[in-house]
Order: structure tokens, then sequence, then C-alpha cells
């Protein structure tokens, strides 16, 4: 393992731009510092668990349709999987929790995945269901050109559920990441959502990245059942555009009105950034992890929730057509998805003053009845049949970070979201601030965003928190590109 070195003192960049650029394959994606426990994980309760799917992936050796390409590279895709890896190549206690098959794919997932220095203890092995595969071509996921096959449909994953992943296995970690990929597997994997995101004592944070995606979800039921699960968590993640998919609102102040019992939400906004609303009267304490040998800190408690959380208040509905608002994927500037073509952002200033959240009216069933959409906040395709009712308004009780992204130059869009997920959950972690958190989301975005896989190496962590602590108008000017992780690479002031 390749010890730290430190960096030359030097004036601190604005733009890092590789001479030689380099696309990191997974295999080389390693841990920063390797912790002595690691060998024996069962005697140490990990930071975070991540449980889903991961499947081998067949990558095109060229661009163009799958009907096109003549080969193909393997390698491991999953989000959940993918947010695993990353927690790792940070320095953090990770296990992840899925299924495979007893097969030779299912060898490999394990061992590429352990090799990331994520512990795969709790991984459990079908002999009668097959691991999961998919090709996809080398186009924009957001984009028409893009094609995905998958060949999942009764894989291990599958028949993830209560009775075959033990409550045991999530138990004790500081977080555990779930994504809603899972609960559009099968019903089991449903009910398996649902028993993970039930209150209970000591229930880990919950962290919930929405990550929709359509083709997933044939019966049309993805509206309700991933606002039933984005309200029962502590953490959520949610693009601008799912939110708009799913319940006909982008502005991040009418999707925090619809998302309001998760302690911190965080709208991604494309090129835009990203936006976190924290509730100031349930913050949970994020102590700093230990430094690599000493003792691990406390579990953090998790935020309380609600016992109300998880209603949902909405209809399935039909997808939207293409093109109602948000635009195509963004190239320079990009940060892991994309952004509405709407007007400007709302203005979002900083804490708003303490004071009670105002209470819901009550419907006449006796249960909570949110108020209705504002006027303005969902598209015109929407206006007249709403089918989400949000909650009050929550300024008198939350703190509001927006973040813009730093400019990139985009090689591939696959996965970056996923290591946005993992850079804010790293910061949540060491207990950094809501702005901190987030700028190291968008450097972890930004990581995988200039190379060409789902996985790449991350700055080394002295590199990422120099960068957070630019003041705004140095990261305003940053521009990232391919090779920007190596640690090799000169940083220069443009």
């Amino acid at each position: 393992m390749e010890a730290a070195r430190p960096e030359a003192a030097r004036p601190e960049a604005v733009r890092l731009e590789a001479v030689h650029p380099e696309a990191v394959s997974p295999e080389t994606v390693r841990p920063e510092a390797p912790r002595p426990e690691a060998a024996h994980p069962e005697a140490v309760r990990p930071d975070a668990v991540c449980l889903g799917e991961s499947m081998v992936t067949f990558l095109p050796t060229r661009p163009g349709r799958l009907a096109d390409v003549p080969s193909f590279t393997r390698a491991i895709g999953g989000a959940e999987s993918n947010v695993a890896c990353a927690l790792a190549a940070a320095g953090h206690r990770v296990r992840w929790v899925g299924r495979v098959g007893r097969d030779g794919f299912g060898d490999h997932l394990v061992d590429a995945i352990a090799a990331h220095g994520v512990d795969v203890g709790a991984v459990g092995r079908d002999p009668h269901r097959p691991t999961g595969v998919y090709f996809r071509t080398d186009a924009d996921r957001a984009t028409d050109a893009h094609e995905v096959v998958y060949y999942r449909a009764g894989s291990a994953a599958s028949a993830m559920s209560p009775a075959t992943v033990p409550y045991d296995s999530v138990a004790g970690a500081r977080i555990l990441h779930l994504t809603g990929i899972t609960a559009a597997l099968s019903a089991d994997c449903l009910a398996l959502m649902r028993e993970l995101t039930a209150p209970r004592a000591g229930r880990p944070l919950v962290s919930f990245d929405v990550n929709h995606r359509a083709g997933l979800w044939r019966d049309g039921g993805a509206s309700a059942v991933l606002l039933d699960l984005a309200r029962r968590a502590d953490i959520v993640f949610v693009g601008a555009d799912e939110a708009e998919r799913l319940w006909g609102v982008a502005e991040p102040d009418a999707i925090r009105a619809v998302l309001a019992e998760p302690a911190v939400l965080v709208v991604k906004r494309g090129g835009e950034g990203a936006v976190a609303f924290e509730r100031r009267a349930a913050s949970f304490p994020t102590p700093p992890l230990p430094e690599p040998g000493a003792s691990p800190q406390a579990p953090v408690r998790p935020a309380a929730v609600p016992p109300d959380a998880g209603r949902a208040d909405v209809q399935p509905r039909r997808r939207l057509r293409r093109g109602a608002r948000g635009g195509g994927p963004v190239r320079e500037g990009a940060g892991w998805g994309k952004a509405p073509r709407s007007g400007p952002a709302p203005a979002l200033g900083g804490p708003a003053p303490d004071g009670p959240a105002p209470a819901a009216p009550e419907a006449p069933d006796g249960s909570a009845s949110p108020a209705p959409v504002p006027d303005g906040s969902a598209s015109p395709a929407h206006r007249g049949r709403d089918t989400v009712t949000p909650a009050p308004a929550l300024r008198g009780r939350d703190t509001v970070t927006p973040v813009p992204a730093p400019r990139v130059t985009v090689v591939s869009p696959v996965g970056a979201g996923d290591a946005f997920a993992a850079g804010f959950l790293s910061g949540t972690l060491r207990g950094l601030d809501m702005r901190t958190r987030l700028r190291h989301g968008h450097l972890a975005a930004a990581a995988v965003l200039t190379t060409a896989g789902d996985l790449a190496r991350p700055p080394r962590r002295a590199r990422a928190d120099r960068l957070a602590a630019l003041d705004d108008t140095a990261w305003g000017t940053l521009h990232l590109g391919p090779g920007w992780t190596g640690d090799d690479q000169e940083v220069r002031t443009p």
C-alpha cells in the first residue's frame, strides 16, 4: 500500500488540468489509509453499510450502438457498491451487503469489491439464482443515444428480503446507505427496504438516494414508493430532474416542502450545484473519525424519525414526456446530472431564525394534511393535477446551504451521482460543516466525471480538504480536468 506523500508547499490552485491525463480503472482505486482492524471486520463497527445490488457490467470498447460494438470489457457496477468503494477509498470502514449467485460472476464481484478495501463478509451467495449482468453503451444515460440491457430478472439480488438479509448485518453502523434502485427489484426487496427504514431504537442514520431508474418501474408505482422511502430517511439525495419527473416539483424549496421529514435533504441541480436543507432542531451529532489505528468513536445517534414518516400522499402517475423541463447533459461545468432549464434558482439565505415549525392542518380523518403546492412551484405540465401534497414551509427550522459545482471537463458522467453521495457522506462522518460536505461531494463527483469508468481514484484527503477550504471566489473559478487527482500533477493558477 502506497503511503501518503507530503506535497510541496505552493500557492493553492484554482485550476487543475493534468499534463498527462490518466484514466484509472476500478482495480487501481484503493483505500487512502488501511486500518489495522481491517483483517477482522467482524470485530469492528463499520462507519457505513451500503446495501443493494451489484452486477457485472460490460462496457463497450468504442462508442456506438450495442448492435455495432464488437467487444466489451468487464467491470463492476452498482450504485450502493460504488458508494462503498468510494467511501473505503476515502479511508472509512465500509461494509457492502448484497446477494450474488454462486457462480463465476459472483466470485468476480465479491473479489473486486473486496479489493477496494470493502468488507464483504455479509454478502449472501445464492446457489439457485444467478448474478446479474448488464451491457451499456458509452453515451450519457440522459440522452436518447444511451442503451442499456439488463439481465437481472430472477437474479440473486432480487431475492433479498427481511428473511435473507439479517438486520445484524447493518446494525451498529453509523450510516446505512440505500437507494431507490433496490426497491424496484422485487416485492421482497421493497419489503426489505421498508424494514430497514422503519423507525426503531438504535437505527443507524439512514441515507437514501432516490436514484430513480424509470426502466425498472414497469407498473408506474415509483412516485409513491420512492416518496414513502425518502420520508423515512435521515439524509436524502435527489436530483431536481428526478423530483420533477416523480412529483412535479423542481425548485429546491418546493422539493423540501414535499420532503419535509428528513433531517437533511440534498437537492442536486446538475452543473448549477447542490442545495442542502438541514433541520436545525433535529441536527444529528457527527464527531470526526479517529485516526487509523485509534479507537473508534461511539456510533452516531440517529435523528428522531417522526411517527408519520413514510406516509405517501401521492398516487402513482405516468412519467413526464422528455423535454418537459430538464435540459440535456451538462458537459463543461457538469456536476452529476441535469439541471432544469427554468429560470434562476431561488434566493437561498443562511440560517433561518429558530422556532417551531408550523403545524400541519388536520385532515378530516385526523391525519396531518400538508398545505398545497405554492403557485409556480410546479411546471406548467403539472399545474391543475398535482399529485403531491407538500408540508408547510420549513424556513423557520431549516438551515439552507447552496454550493455551486466547479467547472469540470467531462469524460463520462456515469457514476458521478454515487461519488457525490460518497463525498458528502464522508464529510458527514468526519463532522464537517454543511458547505464543506457539499464541496467534498462535488470533488468526489469530479473525480469520476473526469475518468471513463464508474469508479475513480479520489484526490488524497489533504488535497481535497485544501480545495474544499478555498474561498468563494477561488472555488468559483476552479476547473477540474482529466487526471487532476494524480499526486504527480502540478497545480497552476490561470
